[in-house]
């Protein structure tokens, strides 16, 4: 299996008991991957109180265990000054950022002045917010407390259009963010841009044809157990399953069958969506059709899909063949959803 030197980061999305962080580090080592680092929460921010947060600080104790004995490098998320501190009083390898904090400029702050007292290597992930300029400030205070070792890590991003992913990769910023950091390593972490396992494998392979450095993959002993994140958790066996399945490209210049390649994984990735918004809106045009059934009401709309129309040519190509394209999809839409409608009657 050749990796060409990618960064190749695994483990539970929190840390949950000692049993379960060593069933997974040592299923992991089982696998004969080389992982970079083993990764785990052990503070979540998480967005409601009622959520599982972590176990705190004990499970550095827990991890500086797992490092000695299956000899993995061990990286953790922090959010404050002093679990900087602590992870570096642990034998703590590597720290990262997480979305939320890196939105943050004081905490970016706190954490980059511990850094300094406590030198450790940073991973800074993207802001959970579409902003490059947040992103690169967050890295500038890592460069100026004098890191040892600084990485970025693309989880994709909350936007407020509906999406099929969990959060949208726009792959655009990342591939931004290398170009103003040439000699920055970028991870994907496909486990929270697609927030279920089934879209792991394309997300990491456009990420690896983009020429990103390497993955950071949620995997748990046995993820329908996991008190967190539990959809998008594989266990190692299918992490190794993944990871056999990835073509890994060298950081040379990709040759056009490369180029081919990586092209078409993205045409599979957006139509992965389309199949699935497609089904969305059939689904919801069911719910129309019993709406207007309980109501009486035609189910010819003409102002209503006029509406429709015009949301489509908002952003269509202006030539001709793409026109008559969106003409006749448009007319084939209609008339499903007329005929689905007509059956619900």
């Amino acid at each position: 299996m050749e990796l060409r030197n990618s960064t190749i980061i695994a483990g539970p999305c929190a840390a949950e008991s000692e049993e379960q962080l060593f069933l997974t580090a040592e299923q992991l080592f089982q696998t004969g991957l080389p992982i970079s680092y083993f990764r785990t929460g052990v503070w979540k921010p998480r967005s409601s109180p009622k959520d599982f947060c972590g176990v705190g600080e004990i499970a550095l104790e827990w991890l500086a265990q797992i490092k000695k004995q299956f000899h993995f490098p061990i990286c953790v998320e922090v959010a404050r000054g002093e679990h900087v501190k602590w992870c570096y009083e642990n034998g703590i390898d590597a720290i990262w950022i997480g979305a939320r904090t890196t939105v943050n400029p004081f905490l970016v702050q706190e954490i980059a002045d511990a850094v300094k007292q406590f030198p450790i290597e940073v991973m800074i992930k993207n802001p959970i917010t579409p902003e490059l300029k947040t992103w690169i400030g967050a890295i500038e205070r890592l460069q100026e407390a004098n890191a040892p070792k600084i990485m970025s890590i693309h989880r994709g991003f909350s936007v407020e259009s509906e999406h099929v992913l969990r959060y949208s990769p726009i792959w655009e910023i990342p591939i931004a963010l290398k170009t103003h950091f040439p000699d920055l390593q970028i991870i994907c972490d496909p486990s929270h841009i697609a927030g279920n396992v089934n879209y792991l494998k394309e997300i990491s392979q456009i990420a690896l044809d983009y020429g990103f450095d390497g993955l950071m993959v949620e995997v748990h002993h046995n993820p329908q157990l996991a008190l967190s994140d539990a959809d998008q958790q594989i266990t190692p066996t299918q992490f190794f399953d993944l990871i056999e399945s990835l073509n890994f490209k060298s950081s040379v210049n990709l040759t056009t069958e490369h180029q081919l390649v990586k092209e078409r994984n993205l045409i599979g990735h957006i139509d992965t969506q389309i199949s699935e918004l497609l089904k969305k809106r059939m689904e919801i045009v069911d719910e129309i059709a019993k709406i207007k059934n309980s109501h009486n009401l035609a189910l010819l709309q003409p102002d209503q899909w006029k509406k429709v129309v015009q949301k489509y040519q908002q952003s269509a190509l202006s030539d001709a063949d793409y026109q008559k394209f969106l003409a006749d999809f448009l007319d084939l839409l209609h008339q499903a959803s007329l005929n689905r409608q007509k059956n619900k009657h």
